[in-house]
């Protein structure tokens, strides 16, 4: 039985890698920077499938502490773990820096255990910012040397760190795959709505967004994210390459507003707030100014097409994952988790 390590254990996206792995009949060994919530993995997990070749470990993307024994004895290693907050940070190093070292405690530790092959998790951040394409690839980079955003940034740069490091001779039989999602919905296994994606729908399910900005998203199913993490691990085809796993037309936020409507839930507004509001707010809220970003760099297409050719990828459709994941909120909310 293969194990993989898999970072940041406790992540919406990497709960559902755990149990795409443990149904796989993979054994899994899940960090966590704090140990205190493996219950609450344990039974995200349980509620899906068995947890026996589930255990843990203690790993902290700002300490060398325990990375390169949590490598030791796995196989296969997803790097999923990355600070994340909603909102533009005072100091763009609260998410650089931490980012940027675990990504580089992760490539170490894989190679010092002789891990076969890292699954890296980036993201269609780190491909479709700081120019103006109308359709990304693999092959683009976002600039940051423009004003992209420190979460944006973070993902290119720690991504840069790891192809760079692979591309070293003394690396080369460490293979890698790095994982591009757009923005992640779906159905949540723990009760943890602090996400980005889990705040939106909340919201949008509650009624706290009377008007929405004018903004456009490339949207990914969690599940088809995990599904490609897993079989990336498999896959020598995708060796070397940059895996877009996002839908190749993006959507307008009211699209998605819509559907959560159309579902049942009839406080979802589709209502749009004019952009020289949100222009404003942006000099007196850090979670704007990313939006403000995401308004301006407009709307544009993904060619997934490498995805869809090496994994005979059908990606779930959009209608069904925005209403697993407003169905999957609400009976959250209706079991008094707060949001």
């Amino acid at each position: 039985m293969d194990k993989v390590l898999v970072t940041g254990a406790s992540g919406y996206i990497a709960l559902h890698c755990v149990v795409e792995l443990l149904k796989k009949g993979y054994a899994v060994k899940g960090s966590l920077r704090d140990m205190g919530r493996e219950s609450e993995v344990r039974d995200a997990v349980k509620k899906v499938t068995k947890d026996d070749e589930l255990e843990f470990c203690k790993l902290d993307l700002l300490s060398d502490k325990g990375w390169n024994e949590a490598a030791m004895g796995c196989d296969y290693m997803l790097h999923l773990a990355s600070p994340f907050i909603i909102g533009e940070p005072k100091n763009e190093d609260e998410l650089i820096v931490p980012a940027r070292e675990g990504t580089m405690r992760a490539m170490n530790a894989a190679k010092k255990s002789n891990i076969k092959k890292i699954v890296l998790t980036s993201s269609i951040v780190a491909v479709s910012y700081g120019h103006d394409k109308k359709i990304c690839s693999g092959d683009d980079w976002t600039d940051c040397r423009k004003k992209v955003g420190a979460y944006t940034k973070s993902k290119t740069l720690a991504e840069r760190d790891a192809w760079n490091f692979v591309s070293l001779h003394e690396n080369q039989g460490l293979r890698m795959t790095t994982i591009h999602p757009g923005f992640v919905m779906g159905p949540l296994l723990s009760n943890d709505t602090r996400g980005a994606s889990a705040d939106l729908m909340a919201k949008m399910v509650l009624g706290k967004l009377p008007a929405l900005p004018n903004l456009y998203m490339h949207v990914s199913d969690v599940r088809d994210t995990a599904m490609l993490h897993v079989k990336a691990l498999e896959s020598k085809e995708c060796d070397g390459k940059r895996i877009l796993t996002t839908s190749a037309k993006d959507y307008h936020i009211t699209k998605i507003a819509k559907i959560v409507k159309d579902n049942g839930f009839e406080k979802s507004s589709t209502k749009i707030i004019p952009t020289i509001l949100v222009w404003v707010m942006s000099f007196f809220n850090s979670e704007m100014k990313g939006v403000l970003r995401n308004i301006k760099r407009g709307s544009y297409t993904t060619d997934n097409s490498p995805t869809v050719s090496i994994f005979n990828w059908k990606p779930i459709p959009l209608e069904k994952t925005i209403v697993d994941m407003a169905t999957s909120i609400s009976e959250i909310l209706k079991r008094g988790e707060k949001v």
